[in-house]
């Protein structure tokens, strides 16, 4: 994604969900949503996770984000059993 934002790791987007948080990474730094979102499911790709505040979302694009959350965007990591 680095290379889609010109080496930042860390941006700052306004929304109030991960959902607009992506759309606003769009509009800021063309790309970045197609590597986060399926839009035939209409819902994070496979093999993505939402983590906002330290805990990996549940509710995957509807999760709700507050002004000073910290959304991390990660490979999503499987198992148990």
């Amino acid at each position: 994604m680095q290379g889609l934002t010109g080496g930042n790791q860390v941006i700052q987007v306004e929304g109030s969900t991960v959902r607009q948080i992506i759309n606003n990474l769009e509009l800021l730094y063309p790309g970045t949503k197609a590597r986060l979102y399926d839009a035939e499911e209409d819902e994070l790709l496979p093999g993505v996770a939402a983590v906002v505040d330290g805990d990996a979302s549940q509710l995957g694009l509807m999760e709700r984000v507050n002004e000073n959350s910290e959304v991390h965007f990660l490979p999503a990591i499987g198992g148990g059993g």
